[in-house]
């Protein structure tokens, strides 16, 4: 018998049908005459026949033809909404999808797989998984320190040690011994408990990433958790049933309780949960659909699924990846915005950074030059003001290779630190099956990524501070000798003048959230932990900085390319030709003033998609093998060659290079 699953005013409901020629109608009067039903005051609704509705799909929010018949419209178990008349203007409507989260209107279940053993996963490998190219499973290695681990939690039990979260309460309750009969019970009132988290619900990318991090470190063989119960995590994590996990409410120690308590309560079948087949229902609808269980907890089972400082790490992997992708792609936009500005390139001459060779300095001189050599790449625009009477620029073009550089070393520290943290095991306790016990310690604790994190968000913030002055300078007709705020008929038009604003305010803003939340701890659980690292804000806040970073950037390669267009018909390197054709490829010149908004926006996505990088990064790539010894990449913002192989952008043979 066919059954669907109705979302009607925040309720899910069941609906059985006997009938598949029973119509969309039928279905959507059926689900509000259980509402009424179920309700002490009928909903406000004397009967469903006064009741006005539309019927949509939760994947994708396509909406349904009341005439069309069941069978034609939906398939089994598929999870559909039912919105009320006049509930959609209503600030009480709950609506399946969050605003925020992606659709997933064209997901497809991905065939390729992940091997996961606790030891060799990647930031890349993480945000992959986030977005969901992969699956995963275990490597036979981890499935035997799995099985390894538990036989000594097994032994526990089964000779009543008295051992921490086994046997035991949490926290304060450390010393309160639990009977065997309630171990059990003990874990699933952990995750109950421990589920206090606020605010939005991570999106489904970051749901996974912290899903699948989590699925790492117990891969370890460190937790104790049993086998069984691992691979019905996994099983969880492939059919992309996520958690509702609010992004609010970590400490950073011991370890993200909060997030992966809510992680944890959805794979028992309670909470919330997302698929991209259900948008948000009941988690044990949820599961029932793709033709899973809830998990039953074991003893140690529920410490170990939320012990650990999962939820700052995957976000810190997400921080580092991206501000990879925009520092290497800053470097393209400031030598786009040089030339326009007809600047020098003798300050990144080889000798002066050979003096001072910190890595970072060393490769984003390279960079410019690899883009603007102009014996390598002749440039028109470099040619008209050869002889020229100035002898320097101003900072914000002469020191970019200080500048950017030590950006560069920021995210190479910092990615180290969260490539260390995602391999590590942070329960506590951990089980050691080699010594056959449990040892009490502190690896939960979240210093180390909060620490990077708040660095991270430091170092990257310059990115946009610099970009925002060559903004200035690009606008401004005393600096620039180009009309002011780079549009024809001043006055009548306001050009770049407010976009300057947009950019100047993202920079305020990110000073705000640069102050360390590291530096901040209160004690909590009753002076037990008396030091926490605040490490949740540190990650959520380096993303909030990193994205401003890329919208100001964004707003400086659409005025730097506003800006060649005054300079026509003299040309610019072939390289930075392309960075032009690419960003005019989704953003047409100014001729007046029009609506500027989803302009940066379409900038922003080619610097989030690296499309920039991507057009120009066979030229550096050509350049350093052509002038090897002189420069060598750096990890990890370096381009590398298997970059290269990856991607598809290749140099036309018939390019004069």
């Amino acid at each position: 018998m066919p059954r669907y699953t109705v979302h009607v005013r925040g309720e899910w409901l069941a609906v059985p049908c006997q009938d598949a020629q029973l119509t969309v109608g039928w279905l959507g009067r059926e689900a509000v005459r259980r509402y009424i039903k179920n309700k002490p005051d009928n909903g406000g609704f004397a009967s469903v026949d006064n009741v006005s509705f539309l019927v949509r799909r939760c994947k994708g929010l396509g909406l349904l033809d009341h005439e069309d018949p069941l069978e034609v419209a939906l398939e089994d178990n598929e999870f559909v909404e039912v919105v009320i008349e006049g509930d959609a203007m209503s600030s009480d409507f709950i609506p399946s999808q969050p605003e925020g989260v992606y659709l997933y209107s064209k997901y497809r279940e991905p065939e390729k797989y992940i091997a996961l053993d606790g030891d060799s996963l990647t930031t890349e490998d993480l945000v992959s998984l986030g977005k969901g190219h992969y699956k995963i499973k275990l490597t036979p290695t981890a499935e035997k320190k799995v099985q390894n681990s538990r036989e000594v939690i097994e032994s526990i039990v089964k000779e009543k040690t008295v051992v921490y979260g086994i046997t035991t309460g949490f926290g304060k309750f450390a010393r309160t011994v639990i009977p065997v009969s309630k171990l059990e019970e003990l874990q699933v009132n952990l995750v109950r408990s421990h589920s206090s988290g606020v605010g939005k619900p991570l999106i489904p990318e970051r749901c996974r990433m912290l899903l699948a991090l989590r699925v790492n470190v117990l891969a370890k063989g460190y937790s104790g958790i049993s086998l069984e119960t691992l691979k019905q995590v996994i099983e969880v994590f492939n059919a992309s049933c996520l958690p509702y996990v609010p992004e609010k409410g970590t400490v950073g120690a011991s370890g993200d309780l909060a997030p992966l308590s809510h992680l944890a309560l959805g794979l028992i079948g309670e909470g919330k949960m997302w698929s991209p087949k259900s948008g948000w229902a009941d988690a044990k609808y949820v599961l029932a659909a793709h033709g899973l269980k809830p998990i039953v907890l074991k003893p140690k089972e529920g410490l170990a699924l939320i012990n650990g400082t999962q939820m700052i790490t995957s976000l810190g992997c997400e921080a580092v990846e991206r501000a990879s992708a925009i520092a290497r792609q800053a470097d393209i936009v400031a030598s786009l915005t040089l030339e326009v500005l007809k600047g020098t390139t003798k300050a990144f001459d080889t000798d002066i950074h050979a003096v001072r060779p910190h890595r970072g300095q060393v490769e984003v001189a390279f960079r410019f030059r690899s883009l603007l050599d102009s014996d390598h790449h002749p440039s028109e625009i470099a040619e008209s003001h050869r002889f020229c009477d100035r002898v320097q620029d101003a900072y914000t073009l002469r020191c970019c290779p200080q500048i950017h550089g030590v950006v560069n070393d920021t995210i190479a520290f910092a990615k180290n630190i969260i490539t260390t943290e995602i391999n590590s095991a942070t329960d506590n306790p951990m089980v050691f099956a080699s010594r056959g016990e449990t040892v009490s310690g502190g690896n939960f604790h979240g210093e180390y990524p909060a620490k990077a994190l708040d660095y991270l968000a430091i170092g990257v913030h310059e990115l946009a501070a610099i970009s925002e002055r060559r903004i200035e300078r690009l606008c401004n007709p005393s600096l620039s000798e180009l009309p002011a705020f780079l549009v024809a008929e001043g006055g009548l038009n306001s050009g770049f003048m407010i976009a300057h604003c947009t950019a100047a305010a993202l920079v305020s803003e990110n000073k705000a959230l640069c102050h360390p939340s590291s530096v901040d701890s209160l004690s909590t659980s009753a002076a037990t932990e008396d030091h926490v690292s605040m490490g949740g804000w540190a990650a959520r806040k380096a993303l909030r900085v990193i994205e401003h970073v890329e919208q100001v950037l964004a707003i400086e390669l659409l005025a730097a390319c506003q800006g060649i267009e005054f300079l026509r018909p003299l040309k610019t390197t072939t390289p930075l030709e392309k960075v032009y054709d690419l960003v005019r490829s989704v953003v047409r010149p100014w001729i007046k003033d029009r609506f500027m908004a989803p302009d940066i926006e379409a900038a922003h996505r080619l610097l989030i998609e690296q499309k920039v990088w991507e057009v120009a990064a066979p030229y550096i790539e050509k350049y350093r093998m052509e002038h090897i010894p002189e420069s060598r990449p750096v990890s990890p913002t370096a381009f590398s060659l298997e970059f290269l192989h990856k991607k598809s952008t290749k140099i036309p043979e018939s390019e004069d290079l």
